[in-house]
């Protein structure tokens, strides 16, 4: 399973999202800091789920950080998050 599934389903057991998108960027980062060859390096994180209701902006990001506290010790270098309740997709 390549590292972009392996996030993909922690997330989605994590968060039970309704919406979940994982993105390898790793490809607009070559020779920057952590970039390696076989790719898998940088990623975009998109989520909606309610169980980020309620939460500040670095709470969620604690939450995911949290759920892919393997990857990121792994061999991901970089992670952007968006992270949203439902109520704040319009």
């Amino acid at each position: 399973m390549s590292v972009k599934e392996t996030m993909e389903s922690k997330l989605t057991e994590a968060f039970s999202p309704e919406a979940v998108s994982v993105v390898d960027e790793s490809h607009l980062h070559k020779g920057h800091g952590g970039w390696r060859e076989s790719g898998e390096t940088h990623f975009r994180v998109e989520l909606v789920s309610g169980k980020f209701s309620g939460t500040s902006r670095i709470d969620r990001h604690r939450m995911v950080n949290d759920a892919l506290k393997e990857e990121l010790e792994g061999g991901v270098h970089a992670l952007a998050i968006r992270a949203n309740a439902p109520e704040e997709i319009s």
